[in-house]
Order: structure tokens, then sequence, then C-alpha cells
């Protein structure tokens, strides 16, 4: 069994920190050895939906691993209900100011104010509208089998979080999931139901100290639960691979 996981931080963050992708411990790599099978992950941090879409159709290494893939996971959704009270290319352009002084001010500026303007303004807007996550999953969902049609997809409903970066907020999750369990059952994508397995391990304070990413406990959870998913589909799909 083959997967080409696309996916933010989640997929690539420790307990301590972020983690080269093959390291055994992260959930994509515990659902592939559950599989008897090998993951290839494209993610970054802060990846959206639109992150995911952009890397299908620029990559040319996501164009190499599509013929050799047997099921694509959506490991985006996450990062798109997070609170953005500033313009999100704000954020991405402190990287490109000069000189480094400048820049080392305005990125402490901009991680102060995050919190404090989360909290003020309720959780909104936050990094992708719900509209627009499920238009760039579809999309890339269509581009997908467009090129390759035996490639099977699978998804995930947005994670929580306790992370003070945000302002302990999350008020766009909800609406987040509605529009993905809504897009899902038309588009015939199955969800990992993710809250459910690592809620308690993420407001129990037992992940990652930021509050937002995974310890080893929802690592293996979260693999191991979606080797199931991703089992399932396999078996359903006419003509699918066994792992």
């Amino acid at each position: 069994m083959r997967l080409l996981v696309l996916g933010d931080s989640l997929t690539f963050h420790g307990p301590r920190g972020p983690l080269p992708a093959d390291h055994p411990r992260l959930w994509p790599n515990v659902c592939a050895a559950a599989l008897g099978g090998h993951a290839e992950l494209a993610a970054g941090f802060g990846w959206t939906a639109r992150d995911a879409w952009w890397s299908l159709t620029g990559d040319p290494r996501v164009w190499s691993l599509l013929p050799r893939t047997d099921v694509l996971v959506l490991a985006v959704g996450h990062m798109d209900t997070l609170p953005s009270p500033l313009p999100t290319f704000w954020r991405q352009g402190l990287r490109y100011l000069r000189p480094d002084r400048v820049r080392r001010r305005a990125r402490a500026a901009y991680l102060a104010l995050q919190p404090v303007l989360s909290r003020l303004l309720g959780g909104r807007p936050v990094a992708l509208p719900p509209h627009l996550t499920v238009r760039y999953l579809d999309d890339s969902v269509r581009a997908v089998h467009a090129l390759e049609p035996g490639i099977r997809v699978v998804g995930m409903t947005p994670s929580v979080h306790r992370a003070p970066a945000y302002g302990g907020v999350h008020t766009g999750r909800a609406a987040a999931e509605r529009a993905l369990r809504g897009w899902a059952s038309r588009a015939g994508v199955p969800l990992l139901d993710v809250p459910a397995l690592v809620g308690e391990h993420v407001r129990s304070r037992h992940g990652n100290p930021d509050g937002l990413h995974w310890g080893w406990e929802a690592h293996e959870l979260v693999g191991e639960a979606m080797a199931e998913l991703v089992r399932a589909v396999a078996v359903g799909h006419p003509g699918g691979a066994e792992p």
C-alpha cells in the first residue's frame, strides 16, 4: 500500500518539535507500517487546504508520486480553522523583511498581537474560510482523479487545540467541520474523526507544550485509526488492492 499524505505540521511535529518525514513514530509512518506499506509526505508549517492544492499543482515531485499512489490522504483543514486576525500574507511575508533587526521586531510584534486579537475578535477571521477549504479540497480530488482515476482519497476532520499562541480560541472549528462533512458526503471521501482520537490528549496537555501539536500517544492513535480507514476504503474499492 502506497500512501501520499498532503499535510500540515501535525504530520511531522512531535512532542518536542518538528522531525524528518521518515521518523517512524509520526502518524503517517505508523499508518503505513500498519498497512505493510510506505508513506510519502508533502507538508509544511501552517499548510491549509489551499497549500495542498498548490502542492498538487506546483510541485513536480508530487506529480511524480501520483502514478505510484494507491491512497491520497488529505491531512489538511486543521490550520484553516485557526484564528488569523492579521492577514495571512503579512505573516508569510515577514521572512522577506530586511534588515534582520526589522524582521525580528516585526515577527515579535506579530506574535504578541496574535493571541490578543484572537480573543478580542472571537477567533475570526480564520486562516481559510470553510467554503474555501471545501473548494480547494474538491479541486484537489477532481484533479487527482482526472490524472489517476484509481487513487482512493480519504480526509480528516479538523483537530482541536489549547494553544496560547492563538489565545486558546478555536471558535471557527465547528463551522469548518460541518462544511467538511457536507462536502465529504457529497464527494464520497471518508473522513477520520480526529477530535475523537486526540481531544482528551490535547486538552489534558499530554501533547506538545505549544498546545497545538501532538505527543506520541496521539500519533499512534491517529496512525492506527487512519490505517483502519484506508484498509476499509481499499477493500471496498472496485479493484482495490489489499494492503
